[in-house]
C-alpha cells in the first residue's frame, strides 16, 4: 500500500485483486455467452502483442485476471513491467483452457492498454528531467476506482508517487487557508494534529511563499507560477524546505522548469490525459 507522501511501494495484493474482480464483473456479468460455443475442455495458447512502442505496465493485473477465471491458466512473460517494448512485440504467452483465455481477453488488455499508456507518458516526462535532481510526481487526478493501479503505472514509467489520497498526506490549499484564517494558523494547527507527517502548503504568490517559510512548512507547492516569477523566487532562503511545482506542466516546459532546481514537479496529465496503448491477443 502507498504509505505517505513520496513513499513508493506499489500496488497491494488486496487492492489489485479488488480492481480486477470489479473489472471482470462488469465485463462478464451473468456469463460469457459467445464462449459457450467452445468445448469446456478445449485447451489452447495465445500471445498478447504490443502493437506500438511503449513502456509495458499491467502484468500483475493480467495475472490476477486469469488466476480468478482459472488458476490452471499459465502465463509466461517475455517482458517485465517498466521495460520499453517495440511495436509488434509479443509480451506474454497464455496457455490453458481456451474459454478462460477468451473470456479474460478484454479485461486483461484493458488494464494493459491503460496502465501502459500512463507508464509511457510518465517516461516521456522523466526523460526530460534526467539531467537534474527533480522528481516527477503524480496527483489525485486519476480514473475513479483505478488510483492504485495508475500510481503503480507511474512507478513503472520512472515517476514517483505523491500522496495516495486525503488520508496519508497533508496538502494545505487555498480553501483550507481561507477556512483557517491564514497560512500560519493552518500550519500551526496541522502541526498540533499530525506532528508525524510533513506539511505541504500550496501558495499562489511571493507573499504567500514568505508566509509558508515563516510557518516552517516542509514543502511549498508553487502552483501556476510563470517561469520568470519562479526564477525570482528560487532558490528559497531555507534549504530545509522542499519545493514542488504544478499547474499546466507540458512536456515542452518540464525540462526548463527542472533546471530551476526544484525538488518535485507534479503533473495531472500523467493519469488523466491518457492515450491507451494498442494491444491485441492472438489465439494460436
Amino acid at each position: 500500500m502507498f504509505k505517505s507522501t513520496y513513499d513508493d511501494t506499489g500496488p497491494s495484493e488486496k487492492e489489485l485483486v479488488k480492481d480486477v474482480k470489479k473489472a471482470l464483473s462488469e465485463d462478464i456479468g451473468s456469463g460469457d455467452i459467445t464462449s459457450t460455443l467452445i468445448d469446456n475442455k478445449h485447451k489452447g495458447f495465445a500471445t498478447i502483442i504490443c502493437k506500438e512502442k511503449a513502456i509495458l505496465c499491467g502484468s500483475p493485473y493480467v495475472n490476477a485476471t486469469y488466476n480468478l477465471l482459472d488458476s490452471a491458466v499459465k502465463i509466461t512473460w517475455m517482458v517485465e513491467d517498466g521495460t520499453q517494448v517495440d511495436n509488434n512485440r509479443a509480451v506474454c504467452r497464455i496457455e490453458g483452457n481456451t474459454k478462460a483465455i477468451l473470456t479474460g481477453e478484454r479485461t486483461a488488455i484493458n488494464f494493459l492498454q491503460t496502465l501502459s499508456g500512463t507508464a509511457t507518458t510518465t517516461a516521456k516526462y522523466v526523460a526530460q528531467v534526467k539531467n537534474s535532481n527533480t522528481k516527477i510526481l503524480d496527483t489525485r487526478k486519476t480514473i475513479p476506482g483505478l488510483r492504485e493501479a495508475q500510481k503503480y503505472a507511474v512507478l513503472c514509467g520512472g515517476g514517483k508517487n505523491h500522496r495516495k489520497g486525503l488520508f496519508d498526506g497533508i496538502l494545505i490549499k487555498e480553501n483550507h487557508i481561507a477556512a483557517a484564517g491564514s497560512i500560519k494558523n493552518a500550519v500551526g494547527k496541522m502541526r498540533e494534529l499530525r506532528p508525524d507527517l510533513k506539511i505541504e502548503v500550496e501558495v499562489e504568490n511571493a507573499d504567500e511563499v514568505s508566509q509558508a517559510l515563516e510557518a516552517k512548512a516542509d514543502i511549498i507547492l508553487l502552483d501556476n507560477f510563470e517561469e520568470k516569477t519562479l526564477a525570482n523566487i528560487l532558490p528559497l532562503p531555507s534549504d530545509k524546505t522542499k519545493v514542488e511545482i504544478s499547474g499546466n506542466i507540458s512536456l515542452e516546459r518540464v525540462g526548463d522548469l527542472s533546471r530551476l532546481g526544484v525538488d518535485f514537479i507534479s503533473i495531472g496529465a500523467l493519469t488523466k490525459n491518457i492515450k491507451a496503448i494498442d494491444f491485441s491477443l492472438k489465439l494460436v
